[in-house]
């Protein structure tokens, strides 16, 4: 068997002859060269070889971002294991859930969690648990510093895993989207032709490495096209400002392009040198595109994607020969056109196809999209109709252009700076909380983050429940990112005549709770 359907294989054949030249360069000032790269997952890949983990076995992360962490994941792809990023940000109830269901064969920490997690993981079963932190130290890299530096990558198949990203759903309980070396790599190709890679772009990458956007998306478009990175260990706006004239390439949620827009050195001078901005993982606002645009002089591409499907769609980076004149058009509010290869269609809640300009849900086909979730057949099988589209659960429509515009979300998700965030989840923690009766999470717009969450909580008969002493609750026990921007303490909550909870009417009430900050 050869080893080309290995996601690491298809990547390292398109490293660079010239291995020595740089091709991440560190807001701290490190260079690595591609031969770092290629010896340092050779070393890592060796390392997990030796371990003698089971076939299909998970290699399951949550670092803080450093070039050491993303070698990592080409090492796991290289020894021809799944890899499993966690968000750093994650706590303890979360990271639980997670090794239960995957359960990894491997963990890998910061020394500072190392001792909780490593209880959680030891009790559920995992065999090994390594530390690596963001300075270059812990026990992951002292151990691959005894290993050997040549490694030839296992041989895969294109619908092998590669990896396992987990998404929630509105029961709250995680799903585990399976991803392919096949669903990887397609969308990779598709992309560096469609976003016109080049091998003397430049990748500001300021994005974390545990989403889609960073680690798929930014990263294999670098690698892919032998493009060097800037890397930055976490988006500040002024850093990025300053290596704009080195560059050519940035990767961001809205959130970031809104943190830009209030430094005054952004002009069009100092992004001359630049050729193309990205926007993704959540809605962009018109004024936030219109403004970048008129700061810069260029226009945001933004795309639309998945961690189920990876990238689905984009407006065009050069000239879209499929649609005509309107081909060479970035439209704001919009995500553009389906990319080569992948199926869009929007149908009704009959299943049947809406026309262009109507408004439904949105399916997608295509080799980008994934297999499954992860053992949960049952939940797979109703999240794909009858002639295998994957159901992606977001309202949209397509003009009669082709330009897809996404109007809604089922089930009420809330994206919030790029993350997704399950209201059920974090009801389920306010209602534990003495003194709530019940409680609804609703988001609402907010000029940084795009979209926040809500808390509108209704106390128990008797009871004088704190509005700031819930949220505060709350941090200690959940991701950063899910805490609610507001709560507020309400007699009931609004319900129609099933009983169900109003949730339109909540965001209709509190739409303008941020609005004097815009």
């Amino acid at each position: 068997m050869t080893t080309h359907q290995n996601l690491f294989s298809a990547l390292r054949a398109r490293f660079p002859a010239a291995l020595d030249e740089t091709a991440i360069e560190t807001d701290q000032g490190l260079l690595y060269s591609w031969r770092d790269i290629d010896r340092a997952s050779a070393m890592m890949a060796n390392l997990l070889a030796s371990l003698d983990l089971p076939a299909g076995a998970r290699i399951a992360v949550q670092l803080e971002k450093s070039v050491e962490a993303m070698v990592l994941y080409l090492a796991t792809l290289r020894a021809g294991y799944v890899f499993l990023p966690l968000n750093t940000a994650y706590k303890s109830a979360e990271i639980s859930y997670f090794v239960q269901d995957a359960q990894p064969s491997v963990v890998v920490c910061s020394s500072a969690n190392f001792g909780w997690i490593s209880k959680i993981a030891f009790t559920s079963g995992t065999q090994h648990v390594f530390t690596l932190d963001d300075d270059r130290t812990g026990s992951w890299l002292a151990r691959s510093a005894q290993c050997s530096d040549q490694h030839q990558a296992v041989a895969r198949k294109a619908d092998d895993l590669a990896a396992i990203l987990y998404t929630s759903g509105t029961t709250g309980r995680s799903k585990g989207a399976m991803l392919s070396h096949g669903n990887l790599l397609s969308n990779t190709q598709v992309l560096h032709a469609y976003w016109d890679w080049r091998s003397d772009d430049v990748l500001i990458h300021a994005l974390p490495i545990f989403h889609v956007h960073g680690l798929f998306v930014a990263l294999h478009g670098a690698l892919y096209s032998a493009s060097k990175m800037i890397w930055l260990a976490k988006f500040d706006p002024r850093t990025v400002l300053r290596y704009l004239p080195q560059a050519t390439v940035f990767m961001g949620v809205p959130t970031l392009y809104v943190r830009m827009l209030a430094e005054p050195a952004l002009t069009p001078a100092l992004a001359s040198h630049m050729r193309l901005f990205v926007s993704g993982s959540a809605p962009m606002l018109l004024e936030t595109f219109l403004q970048w645009r008129e700061r810069t002089g260029h226009t945001i591409l933004e795309r639309y994607g998945m961690s189920e499907t990876v990238m689905l769609t984009s407006n065009p980076c050069k000239p879209d020969l499929r649609h005509g004149a309107h081909g060479k058009e970035r439209r704001g509010g919009t995500v553009g056109f389906a990319l080569p290869g992948v199926s869009v269609r929007v149908r009704d809640d009959q299943g049947r196809a809406c026309a262009a300009g109507e408004t439904g849900g949105i399916e997608v086909m295509g080799a980008n999209v994934f297999s499954g979730y992860w053992r949960m057949p049952e939940k797979t099988a109703e999240e794909f109709t009858a002639d295998g589209y994957f159901k992606t659960g977001d309202v949209g429509k397509i003009d009669a252009d082709g330009f897809v515009t996404i109007v809604g979300r089922s089930k009420d998700l809330i994206i919030s700076g790029g993350y997704n965030i399950y209201p059920a989840e974090i009801e389920s923690f306010i209602n534990e909380l003495p003194g709530v009766a019940e409680s609804a999470l609703v988001g609402v717009a907010h000029p940084d983050f795009g979209e926040v969450g809500v808390a509108v909580v209704v106390a128990k008969s008797g009871a004088t429940p704190d509005a700031a002493a819930i949220i505060e609750n709350l941090k200690s026990r959940l991701a950063n990112f899910k805490i609610p921007k507001h709560c507020v303490i309400v007699p009931d909550l609004p319900r129609n005549a099933m009983g169900k909870v109003q949730k339109n009417l909540l965001r209709e009430q509190f739409k303008s709770l941020f609005r004097a900050a815009a």
